[in-house]
């Protein structure tokens, strides 16, 4: 690699670094707890859930707080990242106008920011496996693949929609949308023994869920995840970066004049 390569290079890892320093500080601007609403969130949400399904529906789920937790900081991650992905665009347009710099670093900062706030947010969970007497295992260790897989298939969406979303607003309300029903279409809350068989394959073929039991079968499962599930969500992450990256890149030089 040339001096001038590494210069380059050195500038642009130093650009990401300030713009993830400055997702996390605008994400929690004025918040009288600050990055500790990363951790009160999930856990809020996870014992509304908990009420709701466990209690009412009465899902027959063994440690079910554990399982929703686990499916919730999931969610939050791929979810937040995506719609602040879209936003990242236009919301930057003054420093795109102004200041040559690759675009690639607004959504890359937002999903590098977004794995910051699940890895904080895991300080809970782990409090919670304690609590509960659910166990730690050595199948833990596997959590950061598992969150790598996450943040490439997440980039990769995002490296799609950002472009869109600068093109075509609706694009915005449209994920919006999206993303409400893909959330039922997911086992996050739920187990998908409950749904009748006619219906199960419309969950099975969701590439979200995909990564989402590779990130909870060693959590909630104590297991690494078998062969065959680690291949299919290694598969659907790279055809999301492959086509966010192709999208990306048919749109990034018309970009600018539509922020």
């Amino acid at each position: 690699m040339t001096e001038e390569a590494k210069r380059e290079l050195g500038a642009f890892v130093d650009l990401v670094v300030e713009l993830v320093r400055r997702e996390l500080k605008v994400r929690y601007r004025r918040s009288a707890f600050g990055f500790l609403w990363t951790m009160l969130q999930p856990l809020m949400m996870m014992l509304v859930l908990h009420i709701a399904f466990s209690t009412v529906f009465r899902f027959d789920v063994k440690n079910y707080p554990v399982y929703v937790l686990s499916g919730v900081l999931f969610w939050n991650f791929f979810q937040q990242s995506i719609v602040t992905s879209m936003n990242s665009l236009r919301g930057n347009a003054g420093l795109i106008e102004k200041v040559p710099v690759p675009i690639v670093v607004f959504p890359l900062a937002v999903v590098l920011s977004g794995v910051v706030n699940l890895v904080l947010a895991l300080v809970p969970l782990a409090g919670l496996l304690l609590v509960t007497g659910h166990g730690v295992t050595p199948a833990l260790l596997f959590v950061p693949v598992a969150i790598l897989l996450a943040a490439l298939f997440t980039l990769g969406a995002g490296l799609l929609l950002a472009p869109l979303a600068v093109f075509f607003y609706d694009v915005i309300e449209m994920v919006g949308v999206a993303l409400a029903a893909l959330f039922y279409l997911t086992p996050i809350v739920y187990p998908m023994t409950i749904l009748p068989e006619r219906w199960r394959w419309v969950v099975r073929f969701n590439p979200v869920r995909s990564i989402l039991e590779v990130f909870r079968d060693p959590i909630f499962f104590g297991k690494i995840p078998p062969l065959s599930h680690i291949s299919v969500a290694v598969l659907v992450a790279v055809v999301a970066l492959g086509a966010g990256w192709l999208a990306f890149r048919w749109g990034r030089d018309r970009i600018a004049f539509y922020v």
